[in-house]
């Protein structure tokens, strides 16, 4: 493998990063949050599909760049340090799907939108009994004519109060084994039956949903995939899903502040950075980060080479999501009582970033899958262990 990046790659990191510097300064964007912060967010999305750079390595007779899979993770990289999104979820697994699996009137339809940065997405997977069993969801839709019919419900459904579409599972054969009978819809959100049930996290925001489906019909042309097989059109888009960078770069300012708190706060005369434990802990963090890193950049040049990674995009996300809440738990160490300060508070150290990361870290390893799941993917997939 080859992790070394052209002068042509190095020339486009730095107009990533003069255009960060521009749009973004000391700016934080933020996806959910108020209408405020979401209008926000999608001006900046508009932004970036006005350069190109949304759908970077899209194929140009969809809209896109063609760019490599290394161009790509460049700009990735370069926007999860600036803690900026790079992509939505329609260009990131919605557009990719549609592309693997759609039909062409469905590519004709649903992908220009997704280019420009017009239509907003949410993903409609688990259920409140279905979560890391995914293949148990019941959300039911029967054919009636040329129409399905859908009733049930998700949950822990993201912007689904912003969305205007959903990618769908539901279940189409009662009688078959529990992977097999699920199919795979696209269903406009301001269809009759459809309900937006707010659900609140521990930091008082308003990212995640429940979304009910009561008789909601949609045009049997809503499927993609074949019908019943929509499990393998799901494990596509999870596969999209899982296999960027932001998760292990994402922290890496975060861990750069860190650092640097610990360089200007004194305990007793001493700086907190040559504390032997403190050292140690920055040490390993910052190995780790080095490791998450590279293993986000295999992911990219197996794409670059026209493989498909598979549990090396579950390692890459397992290790992602658990590096983050390590970060998390060492900064809450070394902060002591005072990195468990909210933000506001006058008295918050690098003005309570560490509490919010904490509290928010707890579902990293729950979000696109457990760290369980992952590991039953890297065990049978990639060491081929069996299942008993």
């Amino acid at each position: 493998m080859d992790f070394s990046f052209s002068p042509e790659d190095e020339a486009f990191r730095e107009e990533v990063r003069a255009f960060i510097r521009e749009e973004l300064g000391d700016r934080d964007i933020i996806r959910g949050g108020n209408l405020d912060a979401w209008k926000a967010y999608r001006q900046f999305i508009q932004k970036l599909a006005g350069r190109g750079w949304l759908t970077l390595a899209w194929p140009e007779e969809w809209g896109g760049q063609g760019a490599s899979h290394i161009k790509q993770l460049v700009y990735n990289e370069e926007m999860a340090l600036a803690e900026a999104p790079a992509t939505d979820l329609g260009s990131d697994r919605v557009g990719p799907t549609i592309m693997l699996y759609g039909t062409d009137d469905q590519k004709e339809k649903f992908l220009p939108p997704i280019v420009k940065g017009e239509v907003v997405w949410c993903q409609g997977f688990s259920e409140p009994g279905s979560g890391s069993d995914l293949a148990s969801l019941q959300t039911k839709a029967a054919l009636d004519g040329d129409e399905f019919v859908i009733n049930g419900s998700k949950i822990w459904t993201s912007l689904a109060h912003f969305a205007e579409w959903i990618i769908l599972l539901v279940r189409t054969d009662q009688d078959a084994p529990k992977h097999r009978g699920i199919s795979y819809l696209l269903v406009d959100m301001k269809t009759p039956g459809v309900e937006v049930r707010p659900l609140v996290d521990m930091l008082g925001r308003h990212q995640f949903n429940e979304v009910f489906f009561d008789n909601v019909r949609v045009p049997r042309d809503a499927l993609v995939g074949e019908m019943n097989r929509g499990w393998y059109v799901a494990t596509a888009t999870l596969d999209f899903e899982r296999s960027g960078i932001g998760r292990v770069i994402g922290s890496r300012k975060t861990y750069e502040q860190l650092v640097t708190y610990t360089r200007e706060t004194t305990r007793g005369g001493t700086a907190l950075i040559e504390h032997p434990l403190v050292r140690a802990k920055l040490a390993d963090l910052r190995i780790e980060f080095e490791v998450g890193k590279n293993l986000s950049y295999r992911v990219a040049w197996m794409q670059n080479q026209n493989l498909i990674p598979n549990y090396e995009a579950s390692v890459s996300k397992m290790f992602g999501s658990e590096l983050s809440q390590r970060l998390a738990n060492a900064g809450i160490e070394i902060m002591g009582l005072g990195g468990q300060l909210a933000p506001g508070s006058p008295w918050a150290p690098l003005a309570g970033k560490f509490e919010t990361l904490y509290l928010n870290s707890a579902a990293l390893t729950v979000a696109a899958g457990t760290s369980e799941i992952q590991r039953n993917i890297i065990a049978g997939r990639g060491l081929g262990l069996p299942r008993d």
